[in-house]
């Protein structure tokens, strides 16, 4: 027995070395990293090297505790079998490559939302190249606009964005909000995932529409043609929305093969929910955070005005970086600290914004701004405007304020809920009918039987049922 048993732990090692020797072949990773953005060249223009294979390994020069390592860690997107996809993803590498600048914009820009992001998409079990796919939509940009009004990180259009309950009207816009949409896209591209079983068909038809990879894929069906992305007669921009978005997981994979630098960016949340009835102005809101109002309302993008504005029966809710928020509640309610500055006014008969404006020391075409208004369009007496506060307008007939509880609550932190009001899952499932009638144009994202899951508490705050400040649009 003894002689059996010393038997088979020589041929146990004897194996072991044979393996140390010659592992078994890895294939490279493959490249990721998103969708041609506005306005990229011809990639066939480009004078530069194209490499396609990775290392075989993910970098090993990002220290530990950042969140990159936790999106390495869950790559699981399948590698793209067409050979035209091997050359879009190689193309996508060299593009980015060259644009060293670009690409540390876009990363810098994504170090307030990725943390939430990422832990959203692994909390659903999502693969996570889905936490890069804003590198593709907007480069992390919440203020990014295309021309079918296209908005947000997630690029929303307005019908689509209605359909999941992101409410928007002239103090607030839901299609911006970061937390708000990021839930909604990721409730969007599961129900893909659902009907399609396939992440690469998830994602092209995130890009183009469901309607139109349902038809492709019935077509290809009726001619026994298979019916994965590679076969599929998809548009140049949906032909290049997954290669895109794997080169920029080659990237993320490995930064250095590449020339590139991520910039570091800790495995842990970057802001706090602050609920609170009270309203302020963004600058003031900005300075109470320790931010600049620039990358306050980056953080909160859905902020319209100047005044973050609020009825009595909701809450709103600002995010705040972590370090910030007890400071930023306790100042909320410091008494000698001047929360607002603006006030509503309504227009007299004959009376001229220019005129309103050069009141206030400003110009026209800011004041216009500042409301939302056309600069070629002109606003009817009786109208409301927002205007600073000053002593020169003292005489002008204030509009009436917004009614507002009479002792506000205490700000507070609130947690961020994954589920929508019940208010918000029936409105959904009305629209269900709707669904299949959006264009299929990019981003005409649809849903229908989707319970919405976003960030209630910035819904049911961020959107007044009082009417904009001035009548005419």
């Amino acid at each position: 027995m003894l002689t059996r048993i010393l038997g088979l732990l020589t041929f146990l090692c004897w194996m072991g070395l044979g393996w140390a020797q010659d592992p078994p072949h890895a294939s490279a990773p493959s490249p990721t990293l998103g969708e041609e953005a506005p306005q990229t060249p011809d990639l066939d223009d480009l004078d530069l090297p194209l490499d396609p294979e990775l290392p075989p390994q993910a970098s090993d020069q990002a220290p530990p505790g950042e969140v990159w390592d936790r999106i390495r860690s869950g790559f699981a997107l399948p590698d793209l079998t067409d050979e035209r996809d091997d050359r879009l993803i190689a193309k996508h590498i060299a593009w980015f490559a060259a644009r060293p600048d670009y690409v540390e914009r876009t990363l810098n820009r994504s170090r307030m939302y990725l943390y939430f992001i990422v832990d959203e998409v692994q909390r659903r079990g999502m693969p996570t190249e889905i936490a890069l796919l804003p590198v593709v939509e907007s480069a992390y940009n919440p203020h990014a606009l295309s021309r079918s009004q296209a908005s947000g990180i997630w690029q929303f259009i307005p019908s689509t964005a209605r359909l999941f309950g992101l409410h928007k009207d002239w103090w607030y816009d839901g299609q911006k909000d970061v937390v708000a949409t990021t839930y909604s896209a990721l409730d969007y591209l599961q129900r893909l995932y659902d009907e399609f079983h396939s992440w690469d068909l998830a994602l092209a038809a995130y890009n183009c529409g469901e309607g139109k990879i349902r038809r492709e894929i019935a077509y290809n069906r009726a001619r026994q043609l298979p019916i994965d992305f590679g076969h599929l007669n998809l548009s140049d921009e949906t032909r290049n929305y997954i290669p895109r978005l794997l080169a920029a997981k080659a990237i993320v994979l490995s930064p250095e093969h590449y020339g590139l630098i991520l910039p570091p960016i800790p495995d842990e949340p970057y802001f706090s929910a602050i609920t609170t009835h009270k309203r302020l102005d963004t600058k003031v809101a900005a300075q109470l955070a320790g931010l600049s109002e620039e990358d306050f309302l980056m953080l909160n993008p859905g902020f319209n005005r100047p005044l973050i504005q609020l009825d009595s029966s909701r809450n709103t809710t600002i995010l705040v970086p972590v370090s910030a928020a007890n400071s930023f509640i306790a100042r909320l309610d410091d008494p000698d600290i001047t929360l607002v500055s603006w006030q509503t006014r309504q227009l007299q008969r004959g009376e001229a914004i220019d005129h309103v404006a050069h009141e206030y020391g400003m110009s026209g075409e800011e004041l216009k701004r500042i409301n939302g208004i056309a600069s070629n369009r002109r606003i009817a007496s009786g109208g409301v405007i927002l205007v600073p506060f000053s002593k020169t307008a003292e005489t002008a007939p204030p509009a009436p304020t917004p009614d507002l509880p009479a002792s506000p609550p205490e700000a507070e932190l609130s947690t961020l809920p994954t589920k929508h009001p019940p208010a918000h899952e029936r409105r959904a499932r009305k629209k269900t009918n709707r669904a299949h009638a959006l264009p299929s144009k990019s981003h005409s994202k649809s849903a229908h039987n989707t319970p919405v899951r976003t960030h209630s508490a910035l819904h049911k705050t961020h959107h007044p049922t009082a009417s904009p400040p001035h009548s005419s649009p």
